[in-house]
């Protein structure tokens, strides 16, 4: 209360007097995490501190080099709007070792942007050092442990927290079968054990019995030996003995790591000579503190491994329902594809990791040649949407057998994604309010390499990359249509998927993708790009990559944007060929004498081809087959109906009638029955001919049963026996029937 008589006090004193008498350090940063101020209490914390200090890093301010990757999180962190909680060492000017607690909040700009980041910090312990050390190292175990599921991750993060604060030397060796495996080897400075000496990391591991690994194994408790050269320890070999010697280690300690009542393995600590540490011994208390860390790894390395087991059962499910690794060889285009799953996230106090999610592709071979492209993303991750894309890739293929254009093709598919899931959604219980249904983006095309005609339709997917001579365009569809599986079931409201046709010069870089491809998770201090600069990047790295082969392409366009991937991504790349495939066609009027027209200019096609004099025989006999068959429909083909109407083009004023004279009806003449004509087309790749018989009927032909004494009915069983493979497709103007027969060398 202030005295009377006394001056007022002024309300609006400056921050910094305010802050200059607080019992804390109080930082502030830029964005750019350089330090703009700080208070007198920073320096006498911290060791570092004052006006000379603007300007410069907050790693200046002594934050140990192991925790400079955890400063950074902490940026990441605070820049995003959240705060930041955790403990930093710190080493001050002295030499001395200090472990503050930091709480880090926004700095934010009126308008609400935030500016900067405001750091408040504190000793953590006051209690002598040696003291301060351990438990401020349990606690940042702690924290470390939590920040990641990955085993190889968790492992490292817990050897780099260990060494050098609290060791020297760190092993961590783990179970794989009966046997102990190393996994860690972490060491002070930049030494290493020299081969042949101290197991390497993947080696596997005995200790003899009478080593204090084997009693911590055996006791399932934490062993110290405080004299190493005073208890004449043994040793796994002569040559680790010698070096351990000449290493003068001190004092070691092992604890078993025990999770859930199994013991996964051993961690061992050791202090040596190389440290100069002023007692390089470890006592009880050391042993007790171990014991405790080794628990805590322990849970996490179980965490882990039951982790990456799920994880690596969903990566093994989804990868065993997309194709192979290598490509098929398809005439006239050369292939190339690339699946990345998503990386585990790490994130300071999260235990977020991504799974593998639901995109796919897809070459399928088509009738005479042709083939069906697709590529797709399924919402959601894990093995639900993996088995849905599974479930997606084997409707697509039967639905492209039957050689239906894209856009129809797309229809089909839209109606099977939403009748595919029932009430509920994945799992969710039948009675829920909200019906779930897969939502579906994807693309499908079918190439034709001897026309190079490719048609597609896109529901809801990232446009594929066209580089055609350098330039590198959009191939946008007409009509972008929806994703499969938006509509309801019943509800009405037909979606049209619109199909486009173009024509592909000779060389031309087809580039599909999924979206995880440009929707990078940025890395440390790493830039976040927009969608549209991140496709900017894509095609300037595949147009500098134009003249490389079709893997180095897919490379190009992984490595295209900075940053972790955090979604999978799904890469395919196609080129046509640079020379025109030999075809050969001819448009026959379907008529008998016309089957030997046919034939003859199927054996003079096959022998300029050079085919064998055998298969050249056996695919003409197969042409006349076809060839027959369409000739015999075409002819027994039913006229269409006519209704017999005279009208004034004819210069009569009206319909004539029954009644009427017909001697009077001017002389029309016999009407002409409509001509019919087929088409014989070959088709000569490098491991297959294909032969198309195409006409204006459209009925699909189909394998009758003949009887011993029909004299007809065997020709399609004919083709159906000898024939590689065989179909029909309907076109726009009747169908096509086609067979293939593969060459021999």
């Amino acid at each position: 209360m202030k005295r009377w008589g006394e001056p007022p006090v002024d309300p609006l004193l400056p921050p910094e007097t305010v802050l200059g008498q607080a019992d804390m350090a109080v930082i502030v940063c830029d964005r750019y995490s350089n330090v703009i101020y700080c208070n007198a209490f920073t320096e006498k914390l911290l060791g570092f501190g004052g006006s000379e200090y603007i300007g410069r890093s907050i790693l200046s301010l002594g934050i140990a080099e192991e925790d400079h990757d955890q400063a950074r999180d902490l940026a990441r962190h605070v820049l995003k709007g959240a705060v930041w909680e955790g403990t930093f060492c710190n080493l001050r000017a002295d030499g001395s070792t200090v472990y503050t607690r930091a709480y880090a909040v926004p700095l934010r700009h009126p308008s609400g942007a935030v500016e900067g980041i405001v750091i408040f910090a504190r000793e953590a312990l006051r209690s002598n050092q040696r003291d301060q050390d351990r438990y401020g190292l349990l606690e940042r175990i702690g924290e470390r442990l939590a920040a990641s599921l990955e085993l190889q991750q968790t492992l490292r993060r817990v050897a780099d927290t260990l060494v050098p604060q609290f060791a020297d030397h760190c092993f961590i060796d783990l179970y794989g079968g009966e046997k102990l495996i190393r996994r860690v080897s972490r060491h002070g400075g930049e030494w290493n054990p020299p081969p042949g000496t101290w197991a390497e990391v993947g080696e596997t591991v005995a200790y003899p019995p009478g080593h204090f690994c084997a009693k911590a194994l055996a006791r399932r408790d934490a062993v110290v030996v405080e004299d190493v050269v005073a208890e004449r320890m043994t040793a796994p070999s002569a040559a680790s003995k010698q070096l351990g010697d000449d290493l003068g280690i001190t004092s070691v300690i092992a604890a078993p790591l025990l999770a859930r009542g199994e013991v996964l393995g051993v961690m061992s600590l050791a202090l040596s000579s190389i440290s100069r540490r002023p007692d390089p011994h470890y006592d009880g208390f050391d042993r007790d503190l171990v014991g405790a860390i080794a628990s805590r790894v322990a849970l996490a390395i179980d965490n882990a491994m039951l982790f990456e087991e799920e994880r690596e059962t969903a990566l093994a499910f989804q990868k065993n329902l997309l194709p192979g690794d290598r490509p098929p060889h398809l005439d006239g285009l050369e292939i190339a594809w690339r699946y990345e799953p998503a990386r585990p996230l790490e994130s300071h106090g999260q235990g977020i990791q991504t799974q593998v999610g639901g995109d796919w592709y897809d070459v399928i071979p088509l009738s005479a040649g042709r083939v069906g492209l697709v590529i797709g993303d399924v919402e959601g991750r894990g093995a639900r949407a993996a088995a849905v894309m599974g479930q997606l890739r084997a409707a697509l293929r039967a639905f492209a057998q039957d050689d239906k254009p894209p856009a129809d093709i797309l229809m089909k598919l839209d109606e099977w994604v939403r009748t595919m899931v029932g009430p509920g959604g994945y799992g969710e219980p039948a009675d829920t309010a909200e019906r779930r249904h897969p939502l579906v983006s994807c693309t499908y095309f079918v190439y034709d390499a001897w026309s190079r005609i490719l048609s597609f339709a896109n529901a809801g997917h990232e446009p594929p990359l066209l580089l055609i001579d350098g330039e590198v365009i959009d191939m946008e569809a007409v009509g972008k249509g929806a994703m499969l599986g938006v509509r309801e079931p019943g509800l009405g409201g037909e979606i049209l998927y619109e199909e486009e046709t173009r024509e592909l010069p000779p060389g031309t870089t087809l580039v599909l993708y999924t979206d995880g491809l440009i929707e990078r998770r940025p890395k440390d201090d790493g830039e976040h790009y927009t969608r549209e600069q991140a496709r900017e990047m894509l095609r300037e790295s595949v147009r500098r990559a134009d003249r490389k082969d079709v893997e180095a392409i897919a490379n190009a366009a992984f490595e295209a944007v900075p940053g972790d991937i955090d979604d999978d991504v799904a890469i395919v790349v196609v080129r046509t060929n640079p020379v025109r495939l030999q075809v050969e066609q001819r448009t026959f009027q379907a008529e008998p004498i016309m089957v030997s027209e046919a034939r003859r200019m199927a054996a003079e096609t096959f022998a300029n081809w050079g085919m064998l004099d055998e298969q050249a025989e056996l695919a003409c006999l197969l042409v006349s087959e076809v060839v027959t068959n369409v000739v015999l429909h075409a002819a027994n083909t039913p006229a269409p109906r006519r209704e017999l109407v005279l009208e004034g083009a004819l210069g009569l004023d009206g319909p004539v009638g029954f009644d009427d004279p017909w001697d009077k009806l001017p002389d029309l003449g016999r009407p002409e029955p409509p001509t019919k004509d087929f088409t014989l087309r070959l088709r000569r790749g490098e491991r297959s001919v294909w032969v198309e018989v195409l006409d204006k009927d459209m009925r699909l032909p189909r394998i009758r049963s003949a009887g011993e004494t029909d004299e007809g009915g065997r020709g399609l069983y004919l083709v159906d026996q000898l024939a590689a493979r065989w179909g029909s497709r309907p076109t726009n103007d009747g169908k096509a029937v086609w067979f293939e027969i593969p060459l021999k060398s």
